[in-house]
């Protein structure tokens, strides 16, 4: 269940920085009764932003399998054992 809370609770830093480490996921800020921002531990942070340079490389190996910039797995190893003498 998401967390929400008002933007007037932003005074109190050390209690939202508490509620970033406790929750896994975001805190959502309201204004006036709306959205207006989203907050996070650094690690939640850099838990999505892994995830999604995972989901940026996937998204350029099939553009790539899909273009036809492929080899073959065995021409790889041998390419690359030639490249690093193994």
């Amino acid at each position: 269940m998401p967390k929400i809370i008002p933007i007037k609770e932003l005074k109190d830093t050390a209690k939202i920085s508490e509620m970033c480490h406790e929750n896994d996921g975001p805190i959502y800020v309201t204004k006036n009764g709306y959205g207006d921002m989203v907050l996070m531990s650094i690690e939640s942070y850099e838990e999505i932003y892994r995830k999604e340079q995972i989901y940026k490389d996937l998204e350029i190996a099939e553009s790539d399998i899909l273009a036809g910039r492929t080899k073959p797995a065995g021409t790889m190893l041998r390419e690359i054992k030639a490249k690093y003498g193994l």
